[in-house]
């Protein structure tokens, strides 16, 4: 298990608990989510994806035979990786992008969700104006693409839904945001079970749909300024082992890089972007790039009561001891010198802890996990924004003010 920092009991435990679906950002229709009204302009655009996405899902269903050899997105083969396993080191542009990050946050259970507002959430106005008030640097904006586009060959995402996402971040954008656009809870990528109002597609195509639906995304957002960075996949696992998931990072980097030659891109690890994996992580030889992590240890106490759990972690659970702060800080430690060493920034890219937990002490480990990144000069978006993690109260339209003061407050003395 890597370095061994974190440990094995950790991995284990994470391994158990999620059962095949990730860790921290694994949420499902079960999480008590606030519900609330969204603003007009972004509640009827949601509406009608939500609609089309549904309509979409049951025809790609019956879509029929495979698409012949003509036709793009057909064959893997198209998609050759790029070389990958000796990264020159990063480009100013990518380093200068890592630094942009500063403090950030995910847009977490709204676009990532089967359809936008399953999960109780969605984008409205008055959460990217709240994300840009109280003072956060960037936004990591998880995106179920798979979930939206054509289940055979050429894999044609839905140009309504694709809309609704361009949307999204010109509007992060037009706020001053850095916004990191990635792809989010691809199942069958995975080979997890999938969520309820998915529909599978054939595994014969499951890889090099994912490629295509890059190809797709970075030609629509090509055009786009550098404050938009593209994460190529979040919490690669299972099938996804890092052997496989080296080799298919490069291919997608490969169909990112016909349009976009020097937009900075995301890549983390497998097993859920662990920190202990990350020297199995083979990067692309390319300067353009970002490394990232994730880390929810002491998983015991990020994860308590959390319903999609399995078995339940019981609650009551406190924060941060020196044994619980060494295993937090464990990832960290193992992140900054591989970074050092492959010259390429990194950051981490989601941590909380569940609202299940004392809030006491989440306020505590969100200031010993800020603190110790920014030590570490280690950007960083917290798991998430308006959810059951969330920073925000979407009901009351007003923040969690002890865990904001956490994130963005001045730092502890």
């Amino acid at each position: 298990m890597g370095e061994g920092i974190v440990g094995e009991g950790n991995m284990g435990v994470a391994t158990l608990a999620c059962t095949g679906v990730g860790r921290g950002d694994c949420v499902m229709p079960s999480r008590a989510r606030s519900r609330r009204a969204s603003a007009r302009a972004f509640a009827v655009g949601a509406a009608v994806i939500a609609a089309g996405a549904l309509a979409a899902i049951a025809a790609c269903s019956d879509a029929g035979a495979p698409a012949g050899p003509g036709t793009p997105g057909s064959s893997i083969h198209e998609y050759p990786p790029v070389p990958f396993g000796s990264p020159p080191g990063a480009s100013s542009g990518a380093r200068s992008a890592a630094a942009a990050l500063g403090r950030g946050v995910n847009l977490g259970n709204m676009l990532e969700a089967p359809t936008e507002g399953a999960w109780g959430v969605a984008v409205t106005p008055d959460i990217v104006d709240q994300v840009a008030a109280a003072g956060f640097q960037s936004v990591r904006l998880p995106v179920r693409w798979s979930n939206h586009a054509e289940a055979n060959a050429p894999f044609t995402i839905d140009p309504a839904f694709l809309a609704r996402v361009d949307t999204v971040v010109a509007a992060l954008l037009g706020r001053g945001l850095t916004v990191v656009l990635n792809m989010h809870h691809y199942r069958q990528l995975d080979g997890d079970a999938l969520d309820y109002g998915e529909v599978a597609v054939p595994a014969g195509v499951v890889d090099v749909r994912f490629v295509r639906l890059w190809e797709q995304i970075a030609t629509h957002f090509r055009a786009h300024p550098s404050g938009l960075l593209f994460e190529l996949y979040n919490e690669p696992h299972g099938r996804l082992d890092s052997t496989a998931w080296n080799v298919l990072a490069a291919r997608a980097l490969g169909a990112v890089r016909r349009t976009n030659p020097t937009r900075v891109v995301v890549i983390g690890p497998s097993w859920w972007n662990w920190a202990g994996v990350l020297s199995s992580l083979k990067l692309p030889n390319d300067p353009h790039l970002v490394a990232t992590i994730h880390n929810y240890a002491p998983f015991t106490f990020t994860h308590q009561g959390a319903e999609w759990v399995s078995p339940r972690l019981p609650t009551g659970v406190t924060c941060c001891d020196p044994a619980q702060v060494a295993e937090m800080t464990g990832p960290l430690k193992v992140a900054r010198p591989w970074a050092d060493a492959v010259g390429y920034p990194i950051f981490v890219g989601e941590f909380g802890a569940y609202s299940t937990a004392p809030t006491a002490s989440r306020v505590a480990f969100n200031r010993h996990m800020r603190d110790s990144m920014e030590v570490l000069g280690m950007p960083w978006h917290y798991w998430e924004f308006a959810a059951g993690f969330g920073v925000y109260d979407p009901v009351a339209r007003t923040f969690r003010a002890e865990l904001l003061a956490s994130l963005l407050g001045p730092p502890t003395p």
